[in-house]
């Protein structure tokens, strides 16, 4: 397809969300990925990588000026040599030999690549390098696709393993592991042993091996090797069979992969597996026998679990399953402090839970509710109106179509309030009726609930709420408490802002006492009244009153206007007012359409309630079902530290880096995607989807960001992307990643699919993301695969656009500082805490600047493990006849390497940078604890100084 074009990724400013959750599109031109391989060839195997090679392709070779020069590249018949032309060397010296090769980088990593002048030319993706010669000098290539680099680094690296033994033999010989068993299902199949079988049948065959693959791609390409090898008709031979198979069901990217780590090039085995698993997909305690279950698991074959490999598709299955999930199996279970206070946690908020549709027009229906509990929803707001059979009803509004009795909904509350979790259940009483049916709901909660029901009286004594461990089980009424000097069995009491709000807009509000300016009052039973405990209503005044006169079981209700007017003018006031109090965010009532506001906007200064609207699926409500998915589901969410102590100063609207908590690096890589289905409305389309992947976060604004990918052109439901993107976290326990695959080339409805993730769940390596619909259900064999780092940002400092591979530039660190209270006595005390701040700040950025430079010096990214780096430096020396000896004695505290003998240039920079991250990692460990005492002895005494 002509000339092909590879080009960097595009940064977007976050856009205001559609209804429906995707994001209205910038004028710009649209990023397009094309076709690379010839004749849209798969690159499946070693044998096709080596006959690509052998074919030869132009590649861009980038000399130490930085200049780019087209040569034309091949690797010699004999499998011995890569030569290039046109040069003007002698043809002799145009040529690397393979025995010569040390490693084959895949990226920018060698210090020309990363330099200044090529940086922003090319894609990181597009880059490969050569190391060779005993002097380790580099050949820097620019390939024009990321297909094509896939092709040459497999190619070598097979031939860096195979290539003094082999070149007989490619693809010849004995049957592969693989080979091998996929004739062994043939077989199975071949009901009448007559060496074929129908079409049909072999259809069914690949389609049950591979779930998510659409029966007409399997026909197509049957049809097309029978055509190939001109051999038409109802019935397929094992190898056409075997050829099909290969073909639909070898993933390039997977392949590739199996490629780096495998010894062999055809299968991991065991050494293979653990090495893998514990350098690139960061578990640890890996042993042989974990490894012999995961082969026993996944590799189809007899022969490969009886020895001990793990072979293609074995790998990919493993790589799809559950336990290769991107989210943190901990997570999966409650892991958190539990025993905090209940104000210390973020809760799961439902608004208008019954109703399935919008919030004027919607209908009431009781399965709203069980849906809302079942996602592990906490607090439930009911409005209580008067019923037509004297008896108390829940719905929004009279005129909605139709009402639930209370009675159904306690009963319905009862029976499912702690299935999917164990912790408090909080409902919010909005209160409509009449004197006489609160009398009637309240004997309901108590004859339903019974026991479940929190009755105590909150002790005076205490300063904080119980924690949610001391409350399982049990479930608490929000609501109005009438005044100790009450003694009737009714009262007066003020109306809540949100039930006076809903009833100005259906028309029930005393306009007069509006105007007026008086509070609207509502009469409250008694019985009612006495369900409260721990969540007593109030109305809210300022900040200094709640400081001065709230009590801790006391909690206000803001509206979504109110509290985003705090949280613009007063964030800090609102963080620290939400350390001892709870409070809750409901949506405007302008939102009849029920759409939802973005929690993100409350979170983030500590509010524990924003009240979602369960049946409207979209962007926020994705974030809102994203966040809560952390903690083992159970819908509490402990807060950042910051926000908890009582000694720290957050604001909300930080647009940089917070003093005191490092930022993080995000490095994603989106390879590629699978079966996709097409977005719901474009049938208009037919077939043709061209998707691009954005990769949003969302958290504190100074985190606030979005990545897209190139556009996958004539890609099918398979497209692959293979793009990096990277995102800097400011405070990652407040950060939530979203993916959107979306349609470049819609016609009605750009949306495919979507997936959201806290950041503190991220799994690093390899990972498959199971994709799901807007409405938040799983998409059937739907995922990316992307590959996952995080790594702490290096030197201080704002994060550069080009990341941590930029030129070293001096860099003003930036050191913590503490914030003055105006109390002399208080900021004297806390200003002895900036020296030890200032060292802690200096051992931590020196560790990391010596790490990132060691990491560099190897030929990897700052994402890269230590386990990587020692791998690569032994990779080094193993591929030399004329190695120095290495050692790393792992026996001492802080393992020294050593060289024996005169040793290359770069090795030397190598061990001395090793030197330099060993000295400043036992600097820290030695100086830590003393440091660390310096900072707990400020804070003490700025604590006791305060009280």
């Amino acid at each position: 397809m002509g000339n092909t074009h590879c080009l960097a990724l595009m940064a977007l400013p976050l856009l205001p969300p559609r209804q429906d959750g995707s994001r209205q599109r910038p004028m710009q031109k649209k990023t397009v990925s094309f076709s690379t391989m010839p004749n849209d060839r798969k690159i499946n195997s070693a044998a096709a990588c080596i006959s690509f090679m052998l074919e030869g392709c132009e590649l861009k070779k980038v000399r130490s000026n930085s200049r780019m020069y087209s040569r034309f590249f091949v690797l010699d018949a004999d499998m011995r040599s890569v030569r290039w032309e046109p040069s003007k060397k002698d043809s002799e010296k145009a040529k690397i030999e393979i025995k010569s090769v040390k490693e084959v980088r895949v990226g920018k990593k060698t210090p020309i690549l990363r330099s200044n002048g090529l940086s922003d030319q090319f894609p990181d993706e597009c880059a490969f390098s050569i190391i060779y010669g005993d002097n380790y000098e580099s050949l820097d290539l620019v390939a024009s696709s990321a297909d094509v680099v896939s092709a040459w680094v497999m190619g070598l690296r097979y031939l860096l393993s195979y290539g003094k033994h082999t070149p007989e033999a490619l693809g010849s010989g004995h049957p592969s592991l693989r080979t091998s068993w996929i004739s062994s299902v043939f077989d199975l199949a071949d009901l009448e042993k007559s060496g074929r079988i129908p079409v049909s049948r072999a259809v069914q065959l690949i389609k049950a091996l591979n779930p998510g693959m659409k029966v007409s791609t399997i026909e197509l390409k049957f049809k097309e090797l029978q055509k190939a090898s001109e051999r038409p008709g109802t019935e397929v031979a094992c190898d056409l069979f075997v050829e099909a198979y290969c073909e639909l069901c070898t993933r390039p990217e997977i392949f590739f992969l199996l490629v780096q780590f495998s010894s062999n090039k055809e299968y991991l085995g065991l050494k293979d597996l653990l090495t893998f698993l514990e350098v690139e997909q960061g578990m640890e305690g890996v042993t042989e026998e974990k490894c012999l279950e995961i082969i026993s698991k996944y590799e189809p074959s007899k022969e490969g679990r009886e020895k001990g490999y793990l072979a293609i598709d074995g790998f990919t299955r493993y790589l799809l399953s559950s336990d290769c999930s991107i989210f943190d199996p901990q997570h999966r279970r409650v892991c958190q402090d539990m025993a905090q206070p209940l104000s210390h946690y973020y809760i799961s908020s439902a608004h208008s839970a019954c109703l399935l549709e919008d919030n004027f027009w919607g209908r009431s229906d009781i399965s709203g509710y069980v849906s809302a509990l079942g996602l592990g929803c906490r607090s439930i707001e009911l409005v209580l109106w008067d019923g037509p059979e004297g008896e108390p009803v829940v719905y929004t509004s009279p005129s909605a179509a139709s009402c639930v009795p209370f009675r159904s909904v306690v009963g319905l509350i009862d029976q499912h309030a702690f299935t999917a979790s164990a912790y408090p259940l909080i409902l919010c009483l909005v209160v409509r009726c009449s004197a006489a049916q609160q009398r009637l709901a309240a004997q309901c909660l108590r004859k339903t609930l019974g026991e479940k029901l929190y009755l105590e009286p909150p002790d005076p004594a205490a300063s904080y709420l119980p924690s949610p461990e001391q409350l399982k089980g049990r479930i608490l009424i929000k609501g109005k408490k009438l005044p100790p000097s009450c003694e009737d069995s009714e009262g007066e009491v003020s109306d809540e802002e949100e039930g006076r709000e809903l009833a100005r807009r259906l028309g029930q509000e005393d306009r007069e006492a509006v105007e007026g300016g008086v509070p609207r009052r509502v009469r409250l039973s008694r019985e009612l009244s006495e369900l409260v405990s721990l969540c007593q209503a109030v109305p809210f005044q300022d900040f200094e009153s709640s400081r001065r006169g709230q009590r801790y079981w006391e909690m206000c209700s803001f509206s979504e206007v109110e509290a985003g007017r705090f949280a613009n003018e007063c964030p800090a006031e609102l963080v620290s007012y939400n350390k001892r109090f709870l409070s809750r965010v409901y949506p405007s009532p302008m939102r009849i359409d029920a759409s939802n506001m973005n929690p993100q906007d409350f979170w983030k200064c500590g509010c524990q309630m924003v009240a979602m609207n369960y049946q409207t699926p979209g962007l926020m409500m994705d974030l809102n079902a994203g966040w809560f998915r952390q903690n083992g589901a159970c819908g509490y969410v402990l807060r950042p530290a910051i926000m908890r102590e009582e000694v720290s100063y957050f604001s909300a609207n930080a647009k940089d880096s917070l003093p005191g908590v490092p930022a993080q690096l995000l490095h994603l890589k989106v390879i590629s995607g699978q079966n996709l289905p097409k977005p719901k409305g474009s049938g208009a389309k037919g077939e043709v989807v061209e998707p691009y992947v954005c990769a949003e976060i969302h958290g504190i604004p100074a985190d606030c960001a979005e990545h897209r990918t190139k556009t996958a052109l004539q890609s099918g439901d398979n497209p692959v992307f293979d793009e990096s993107l990277e995102f800097q976290i400011n405070l990652p326990e407040l950060a939530v990643l979203r993916f959107v695959v979306l349609d470049d080339d819609y016609i009605g409805d750009e949306f495919i699919a979507q997936y959201t993730i806290p950041f503190e769940c991220l799994q690093p390596g390899y990972r498959h993301i199971p994709l799901q619909s807007l409405s938040g259900e799983p998409l059937p064999h739907a995922t990316l695969f992307v590959h996952v780092a995080i790594t702490d940002r290096r030197g201080g400092g704002k994060g550069h656009r080009r990341g941590l591979a930029g030129r070293r530039g001096r860099r003003v660190r930036e050191y913590t500082s503490t914030k003055a209270t105006g109390i002399k006595a208080i900021d004297e005390v806390f200003r002895t805490a900036t020296q030890p701040l200032r060292e802690a700040t200096d051992l931590r950025e020196n560790v990391q600047n010596a790490l990132v430079s060691f990491k560099e010096l190897c030929g990897l990214t700052p994402a890269a493990n230590m386990k990587q780096c020692i791998l690569t430096v032994a990779a080094w020396l193993l591929h030399s006849d004329s190695a120095p000896s290495v050692t790393l004695n792992l026996a001492e505290q802080y393992p020294p390497m050593e060289a024996q003998g005169p040793i290359p240039d770069l090795l030397r920079k190598v061990l001395t940078a090793y030197e330099t991250m060993i000295q400043t990692s036992r600097t820290l460990i030695e100086s830590a604890d003393a440091v660390h005492s310096k900072l707990i002895q400020a804070q003490q005494a700025g604590g006791s100084g305060g009280c």
